[in-house]
């Protein structure tokens, strides 16, 4: 069997260098894209211009405004390609995890974010960008709900200690976002595009063999001892249902408690998701920094978020977790209010700090009481179902956010953008306070005096790790 670290340790990677890869091309393509893109209108420009008639240069201010202008709808489209696909791939992989555990879902993910590196590295066309980007939508699926459902089965017995886990390893998050926009920044100027791509392959390599190292793939197909657990399942009047159950999505959508915490998940996330693609062209228009200051932007809204997940996970269970939920959710609309309030990359510090916090905070409060509400009010419903839908509702930020930003982007500008994002996150506080009444004492699972294997384990049906509930059956079946 894995050992907790271990486990811990390549989960904690593997998401690392996800989010790493996420956010590194940030800073790039929209300046990568808007470079070619004038380029090829100055040279269309010049081609069809006569000697005798100049461009002016207030011809071509007007044609720089309006690049940006048709870039920001382009740029929104290529960076929520990812989040759309990974909307589709996420309940996909929470029925894979059913088949084939939690460990191969990771490897397979990883192994596709070297393609993706390799395809942003020696890319040129807005093309292969987009399938660069949309590719990223299953790595990251892949990763993020099997990573999840591996952290949450791991620390099942303990709602205190999976929710310090859980924080630690959304921390990995944190640390992505906060090394992937000035990693990528920095080294697009100072050396060129491909550069920091090279150095992510080389990481995910290590990884790789971390992977290999820690988790177990042998391939194991014991049918007999799988119908023992079927046989099992049925005298004991279905109460714990395989999560083959298609029913399971159904029960947790009717569940008033995980909807509210799945739409406050994709509300908070929305801001940061707006933010990304359209900050960059705004500050290109307001301030004109330099490239490399395009990277470091996102750095107190990563550090914030990093310190929210880390260091609030344990407070938020002994404080009461709705309640840091509310209190981030108000933080997260004020300091969304107060972004288009800033005329430097410095006054955009604090409510950059705050916005990340505050996502940082509504997370390590809300995803582990995900799966204590699976464990106490759903017990036979997978980790995987509902872990796919926490991720769904992040890539649905992702991926509407972007597009419908683009839209209002171009009707009302971004300050009332942003203004309209931190109200609605603002008056979504009202209905967080209805989370209070979820307990956080864990209900007894087992009845009956008869051992009854964790279904929601990756070792029950996987045929890839060791068979850990077969083994605890047939010893059951010596002791008879």
């Amino acid at each position: 069997m894995e050992s907790d670290l271990g486990v811990i340790s390549v989960v904690y990677l593997s998401m690392f260098l996800d989010n790493v890869l996420l956010t590194v091309v940030v800073p790039i393509i929209p300046e990568h894209l808007y470079i070619q893109w004038i380029t090829n209108t100055t040279n269309f420009v010049t081609n069809v211009t006569r000697i005798d008639q100049p461009l002016l240069p207030s011809s071509l201010i007007k044609m720089k405004l309006q690049t940006l202008e048709n870039e920001n709808e382009a740029i929104g489209a290529l960076l929520s390609s990812k989040a759309i696909v990974q909307l589709f791939m996420n309940p996909l992989v929470g029925i894979l995890t059913s088949y084939v555990g939690y460990n191969l879902p990771i490897f397979l993910g990883s192994i596709l974010l070297i393609v993706i590196s390799v395809l942003f590295a020696y890319g040129e066309t807005f093309v292969s960008l987009l399938v660069a980007r949309s590719l990223q939508g299953t790595a990251s699926a892949l990763i993020s709900v099997s990573g999840m459902c591996l952290i949450a089965d791991q620390n099942h017995m303990s709602d205190l200690r999976r929710s310090k886990v859980m924080g630690l390893v959304m921390g990995s998050i944190a640390l992505g976002v906060l090394v992937g926009y000035p990693f990528g920044g920095i080294l697009y100027y100072f050396v060129d595009k491909s550069t920091p791509f090279n150095v992510i392959i080389c990481a995910i390599t290590f990884n790789l063999g971390l992977q290999l190292y820690v988790f177990n793939f042998n391939l194991i197909q014991k049918v007999n001892s799988f119908k023992e657990i079927l046989q099992l399942k049925q005298t004991n009047n279905d109460k714990h249902q395989s999560h083959f159950n298609n029913g399971n999505w159904k029960d947790l959508l009717k569940d008033g408690y995980i909807l509210l915490i799945i739409f406050s998940i994709c509300l908070t996330s929305s801001a940061m998701a707006i933010l990304e693609p359209f900050l960059p062209i705004w500050l290109i228009q307001i301030i004109n920094p330099e490239k490399w200051q395009l990277g470091t932007v996102f750095i107190p809204d990563s550090l914030g978020y990093l310190i929210g997940t880390n260091f609030f996970g344990t407070l938020s269970y002994t404080m009461g977790q709705w309640r840091m939920a509310v209190l981030a959710t108000l933080l997260v609309g004020i300091s969304a209010i107060m972004i288009p309030a800033a005329t430097t990359t410095i006054g955009l510090v604090c409510p950059h700090f705050g916005l990340g916090l505050g996502i940082g905070i509504v997370d390590s409060a809300l995803v582990p009481m995900l799966a204590n509400l699976v464990d106490t009010r759903h017990p036979n419903v997978h980790y995987g179902s509902v872990y796919a839908l926490q991720q769904t509702a992040v890539s649905l930020a992702y991926s509407v956010g972007p597009i419908f930003g683009g839209q209002v982007v171009k009707s009302v500008g971004f300050p009332w953008l942003m203004r309209t994002v931190g109200i609605i996150n603002i008056s979504y506080c009202g209905l967080l306070v209805f989370l209070s009444k979820v307990s956080n004492e864990k209900t007894e699972k087992i009845n009956n005096d008869t051992f009854i294997p964790n279904y929601k384990s990756t070792s029950v049906v996987s045929f890839f790790n060791k068979p850990i509930a077969y083994t605890k059956l047939d010893e059951m079946d010596e002791n008879n």
